[in-house]
């Protein structure tokens, strides 16, 4: 049994490096005042979620009620799940250690769209929220019970320092003229997937997903994982370097196509960890498609290439300020331009006025949550950043020819 809570500090960590190593989710070992004293964290905390740290004293608190064979099952208003257990010393709870986030459903739009509801988040968090969610390990009751099970048995006891005992490697005969062809066979792989990767480069900088569609169905050949099939014991290895590879330059090409930096970078670390935490050749196969089709979908709805520095300023704020109040001075003033220039170049650059594109985001962002149907028309109106419900329903009706209401209950009744 554990005698010592200092002494065996280092000993705890060694136990959370396990875990962490082994589950991919995110580790804190922390003090009896739910204080985090060491961390093993591979996630990014959107700014909206990060008082989370205020609920670890409570956590604590909800160990000590329990026994020394209990582990706290934790949910929070974001549906972010976590799982605790005490260090028990002497009959006293002297720290915890923490698991966590998870989720246990994969999150579509409705998930992001009723977490952004719930906690009255700004709306133009939701997309940085979705790609956080998305990054989170997805985790079965089942699985979480054992997690829970492991948790509680491995900080029980004490550390115990282990060596490994392998089984002794006998090296095949070289063959050399195998060796040739292989080589020979290897330098052909790489050519075509250098070819591939620029078709790929080419139809993200474009933001053409009907020409990733057809690359990835011409290819459909794993040319990206098949050079590293001849070396079993490093194949998961190689792959996820290629994917993370392919997430480096798609990220560039993303880029290059005029999508911000900041969208770039959520997409771009949302896949990174993905790519560390899969398991296996055909998830890594179905995670490159998926990457490289989101790099493309964020260049057609997100691309600013053809504007203007101006212009991409000023679009960049909207979409940042979505919810807030916005009009065509305040814009003005928070990029530093005359308003009546700004107004003209937006103009000539996007077809249509400060206040309609304003508008149009708006009323995109709305059907999102009139889509849900368990959000009232005028809280979707101030969510969105119209302040007159009457306003709000009359842009809508210009934009999508037909009132709130009546969108919200034609889309429900379909369901």
């Amino acid at each position: 049994m554990i005698e010592n809570w200092e002494n065996n500090i280092d000993d705890f960590k060694k136990k959370c490096r396990i875990l962490h190593d082994v589950t991919k989710i995110d580790v804190r070992l922390m003090d009896q005042d739910g204080n985090v004293l060491f961390h093993l964290l591979d996630y990014l905390i959107p700014v909206t979620l990060q008082s989370l740290d205020k609920e670890y004293p409570t956590i604590i608190k909800q160990l000590r009620k329990g026994e020394t064979n209990r582990y706290y099952y934790h949910v929070n208003s974001f549906n972010l799940e976590y799982i605790a257990t005490g260090i028990w010393i002497k009959g006293e709870c002297c720290g915890a250690v923490l698991m966590g986030p998870f989720i246990s459903s994969i999150p579509g739009i409705r998930f992001i769209s009723d977490i952004v509801t719930k906690n009255k988040a700004p709306i133009s968090e939701r997309k940085l929220l979705e790609e956080f969610y998305q990054s989170l390990s997805v985790v079965s009751r089942k699985n979480s019970q054992s997690i829970g099970g492991l948790l509680v048995n491995l900080f029980a006891h004490t550390y115990i320092e282990t060596q490994s005992l392998a089984t002794e490697r006998v090296a095949s005969p070289l063959n050399r003229e195998e060796l040739k062809l292989e080589m020979s066979e290897s330098k052909e792989q790489i050519e075509e997937r250098f070819r591939l990767e620029k078709e790929i480069v080419d139809a993200i900088a474009k933001g053409n997903t009907d020409e990733i569609g057809r690359i990835l169905h011409d290819y459909n050949k794993d040319i990206l994982l098949s050079f590293f099939n001849r070396i079993p014991e490093s194949t998961i290895r190689s792959a996820k370097n290629i994917a993370l590879v392919m997430n480096t330059i798609s990220r560039t090409a993303a880029e290059r196509g005029g999508v911000h930096p900041l969208y770039i970078h959520n997409i771009s670390e949302k896949f990174a960890i993905l790519i560390e935490r899969a398991s296996s050749l055909s998830v890594l196969k179905q995670l490159g498609e998926t990457m490289v089709y989101e790099y493309c979908t964020a260049v057609r709805d997100f691309s600013t290439r053809h504007y203007s520095l101006l212009v991409k300023k000023a679009v960049y704020y909207i979409h940042m300020h979505l919810e807030e109040d916005l009009s065509l001075s305040i814009i003005a003033d928070e990029i530093y331009v005359n308003a009546s220039h700004l107004s003209r170049k937006f103009k000539a650059e996007t077809n249509m006025s400060i206040i309609d594109y304003i508008n149009k985001k708006r009323v995109e962002e709305a059907k999102l949550y009139l889509q849900r149907g368990n959000v009232s028309i005028t809280e979707v109106s101030l969510m969105v950043g119209f302040n007159d419900l009457n306003y709000f329903s009359r842009v809508f009706k210009k934009t999508t020819s037909i009132s709130p209401s009546q969108y919200s209950r034609r889309y429900n009744s379909s369901r």
